[in-house]
């Protein structure tokens, strides 16, 4: 069997990564045959990116799971602002260029011409972008009066977990290509959030065009933008089809046609990565990532992850509303044992809520200790019980936060079970699950979160505020009026020092209180065909397909 991988290309110089890694080989084998890993897919006038499952919709206001992201926000959206990918600074998107009053209340961009909307088989559009597509695009979330704010639901978890709608005072046109935002109070983190993958701008002549026609929900399933790629067509768990857009403002040049091979199953990812049939692969599973690496046509790209892999008690409800009870149940889980066995070595131990690239992050900050005696005495002296039964809800996808969540639950439910609690695993298909969540019916859940921007902001806010709970994001349902003051302040200066004493007082309160136990920062990967060319792991939120080519 050895000679056979390698003849195929694989370099497996011992015997225990070949024991490691040969099921998964040849389970390419047995599919595809040596001659199809030999034999790469060739096509050249395409990019087929092997993606992790369908979207909920095709704008990202609405949702904010990855999946929905990486299919819409940057292949067919645009932004006024983005990220730098190396520094994080932000920089020039649809607006040019920005002013900032001295009070911090007004923000003023001029908006880039000549930018093209989409023509599609649908939509033909009459005007380039201008002023009134982003008034439309920020209305249609912030204000509840807005012809298009419950459409699909009405529902923006990003922009309601922050408190977007609420900040701005309004959107003013000053004339076809100036725009001033006028905010009630400063905000520190305002820029960055206008950068982020939610931040879509969105066609109104396109919009007015479904409102005639009483079509208006289409807006979110055949969506127009300004991105470099155009919507094509859909089908539901196998592809979605993207074209290049010719009239696209952006340097990049793009491959002719875009196109997501949806593939629920990390290891047939991985065996279509092999073999050709994909160019790109979306979340490599953490215990195949030695396949990659010891593949000859095959790159893997690592970044650390701004994200958090952590545990939720629903606060809501009793006994998980008592901080103490909280306390002992984390007690009794050893989380340096969970990130062995789940991340392979692939994650680091979750000191905060922020990881260590974040200046917000304090280092001396203490973990919950592994201590089940501890446990079991903290759990006796508040009442509870040998045999009381609690749910632990795993996420049923894979993330870099967590790569195996039902696995991880496996493992804390005997972690508890040795301390006299008894542990149901609950999980449902995707959407169903997150639903679920939002209506508050776990005891905990083994979740995460992956910010989209370097500000610490985008942790503490959706994570654990109080208007978080209604958009769902702030899965602990915890509601504390003394920490979302001091994220309230932090953001009232700009000076880093000044806003990590917040921070810092935040994190105290959140060890004090334990509404969620973090466990893990994960690195972010890649998985590509070195014949792709420009494919870079995007650290500030959704992948980015825009620019990349094949040899």
């Amino acid at each position: 069997m050895s000679k056979m991988l390698s003849y195929c290309g694989f370099k497996l110089n011992s015997k225990k990564r070949l024991l490691q890694n040969s099921f998964i080989i040849l389970f390419c084998l047995s599919l595809f045959g040596c001659d199809a890993l030999l034999n790469a897919n060739n096509q050249s006038d395409g990019v087929i990116y092997c993606s992790e499952g369908n979207p909920t919709s095709f704008n990202p206001q609405l949702d904010t799971s990855g999946t929905t992201v990486d299919a819409s926000s940057h292949q067919i959206y645009d932004r006024l602002l983005d990220f730098d990918g190396q520094t994080g600074n932000v920089i020039a998107g649809l607006a040019t260029s920005w002013l900032i009053s001295d009070n911090g209340l007004r923000y003023t961009f001029q908006l880039r011409k000549n930018v093209e909307f989409h023509q599609t088989d649908y939509f033909t559009p009459t005007r380039a972008f201008n002023v009134d597509d982003v008034i439309f695009s920020f209305d249609r979330w912030r204000l509840k009066d807005s012809v298009y704010h419950n459409v699909s639901g009405g529902a923006y978890p990003y922009a309601d977990s922050l408190g977007l709608g609420k900040l701005i005072e309004r959107v003013e046109r000053i004339n076809t290509y100036r725009l001033e935002i006028v905010l009630k109070q400063p905000q520190s983190s305002f820029l960055s959030n206008l950068a982020t993958d939610f931040a879509v701008i969105l066609s109104k002549e396109y919009a007015e065009q479904l409102e005639q026609n009483d079509q208006k929900d289409l807006i979110d399933r055949q969506p127009i933008g300004t991105g470099p790629f155009k919507f094509a067509n859909f089908r539901q768990d196998s592809f979605i089809r993207f074209k290049k857009h010719n009239q696209y403002w952006g340097d990049s040049i793009q491959t002719e046609q875009l196109i997501f091979d949806i593939t629920p199953s990390s290891s047939l990812r991985l065996a279509k990565l092999i073999t050709g049939e994909c160019d790109a692969m979306g979340l490599p599973a953490h215990s195949e990532l030695e396949v990659v690496r010891q593949s000859k046509d095959l790159i893997l790209d690592e970044k650390p992850g701004l994200n958090v892999g952590f545990w939720a008690f629903n606060t809501s409800k009793p006994p998980f509303d008592r901080p103490e009870v909280r306390r002992a149940l984390s007690l009794a889980i050893d989380k340096n044992a969970l990130i062995e066995a789940i991340y392979f070595d692939s994650a680091i131990l979750a000191k905060n809520i922020v990881p260590p690239t974040s200046w917000a992050f304090q280092t001396e900050q203490k973990n919950i200790s592994y201590n089940p005696s501890a446990a079991q005495k903290l759990l006796r002296e508040n009442g509870i019980e040998p045999g009381f039964t609690m749910s632990i809800w795993a996420m049923p996808v894979e993330r870099p936060y967590n790569p195996n969540a039902i696995k991880m639950a496996e493992l804390m439910q005997g972690y508890l079970q040795a301390v006299g609690v008894n542990v149901e695993i609950v999980s449902y298909e995707w959407s169903t699950f997150r639903e679920k969540l939002k209506q508050g019916n776990h005891d905990s859940v083994l979740i995460g979160w992956s910010a989209d921007n370097g500000d610490p902001d985008n942790f503490y806010r959706p994570l654990l505020s109080c208007g978080a709970i209604k958009s769902g994001t702030n899965r602990a349902f915890w509601c504390s009026e003394e920490y979302d003051a001091l994220i309230d302040q932090a953001l009232r200066f700009t000076n880093n020092e000044d806003r990590q004493y917040f921070y810092f007082k935040a994190n105290a309160l959140i060890a004090e209180q334990l509404p969620l136990v973090p466990i893990a920062h994960a690195s972010k990967y890649q998985a590509f065909r070195k014949n792709l060319v420009g494919f870079e792991i995007n650290p500030y939120g959704g992948v980015k397909l825009a620019g990349v080519t094949k040899e």
